[in-house]
């Protein structure tokens, strides 16, 4: 008997292919599906290793290979408008926005979740490296852990998403794509934007008008160079500065994109004590949240421990016990108990350093 029907996110990738031939094996009934993300006049640099035609192909062949239906579902204009549009809207607000959060949460954990119901499927499966315990969703392999990307699902989809790998390491999963005999299994991983032509700063380029700037020294408020526009700058960045009258080393503190400034100072002026997040989501009750819990603000940050205060209008504010470097706004700010991911939010503002009256006063 059928563990119940699945629709499977299908890449092109290793990780979701394995995950479509074990669900097979264990005895679900599985459809594949790819979302199109890529337009007609896609570029060639863009839309490659995964969310490409190329990619497309590799999935329907390894659905040929389980021995399983495959759709190539269109959501090109969903992508444009969910996803591309609030990147570019980002960066012109003087953010550093995370695509792939967005992804997961509107489009794969919303509307895939809709069309698998419309397909009488009970379950969507992915190849994240997550595991689920019944409601809870837990870290899964170290190297590769996604539940970072994962904080804005929908509470209510959790009993409805397999992650058929999460609980496997990376080379566990290509052995097993070996042994299922998949094409996919020596297939290198994207690390890049799959939307982004070339370089990021030139794909910008095309979509926001430069307007180039003061680049202000925090500590003394003199000009010290010139930027090329703020909205080409990130919190923590400290290549590519162009400054001219100091030696020093300096970072990105802050963008102002109102006043087309960029201030810049030193490390120690990048290491924030807590933060102001907005659009927070909740993967238990607000009742339930641990007095302690631990934190990251960057994908590959280490987790330290802080304190959650709940504010009004979906935000929340974060200290944390540990200062952390480069606090950057429109970044997720990710919240968890020991392996439980509970929940997170897009990073608003950084609060609480030494710098921060003299932050403030430049405002």
């Amino acid at each position: 008997m059928s563990k119940g029907r699945v629709l499977v996110a299908m890449s092109g990738g290793v990780d979701s292919s394995v995950s479509a031939a074990l669900l097979k094996a264990q005895g679900y009934e599985v459809i594949g599906a790819m979302m199109r993300f890529w337009p007609d006049n896609k570029k060639d640099d863009c839309f490659e290793t995964c969310c490409s035609p190329d990619a497309a192909y590799e999935a329907r062949r390894v659905a040929d290979q389980v021995g399983v239906p495959f759709y190539l579902l269109d959501y090109r204009e969903e992508f444009q408008e969910k996803i591309i549009d609030p990147f570019i809207a980002g960066y012109a607000a003087g953010e550093t926005p995370n695509p792939c959060v967005n992804c997961n949460t509107r489009v794969k954990f919303d509307s895939l979740l809709k069309k698998a119901r419309m397909l009488g499927c009970e379950f969507v499966a992915t190849g994240h490296y997550v595991i689920r315990q019944g409601q809870a969703l837990l870290r899964g392999d170290r190297n590769k852990d996604q539940t970072y990307f994962l904080w804005g699902t929908p509470k209510e989809a959790i009993p409805h998403l397999l992650f058929p790998v999460g609980h496997l390491e990376k080379p566990q999963v290509r052995q097993l794509a070996e042994a299922f005999g998949l094409p996919t299994a020596k297939k290198p991983e994207s690390q890049n934007i799959c939307f982004v032509q070339g370089d990021l700063k030139e794909f910008l380029a095309g979509h926001l008008t430069a307007r180039p700037g003061p680049l202000v020294d925090l500590e003394t408020g003199r000009v010290i160079g010139e930027h090329a526009g703020a909205q080409f700058y990130t919190v923590g960045q400290k290549k590519g500065l162009g400054l001219w009258q100091t030696h020093l080393e300096r970072y990105v503190v802050r963008v102002s994109v109102p006043t087309n400034e960029v201030f810049v100072g030193p490390r120690a002026a990048c290491e924030w004590g807590g933060l102001e997040a907005r659009e927070v989501n909740w993967l238990l009750e607000p009742e339930e949240l641990p007095e302690e819990v631990e934190v990251q603000v960057r994908y590959r940050t280490k987790p330290v421990p802080a304190q959650i205060e709940a504010l009004s209008s979906g935000r929340m504010r974060v200290r944390l016990k540990e200062p952390q470097f480069a606090v950057t706004p429109g970044q997720s700010v990710v919240v968890y108990s020991g392996d439980r991911l509970l929940g997170g939010g897009f990073i608003a503002q950084p609060l609480w350093n030494g710098h921060e009256q003299t932050l403030i006063e430049s405002l």
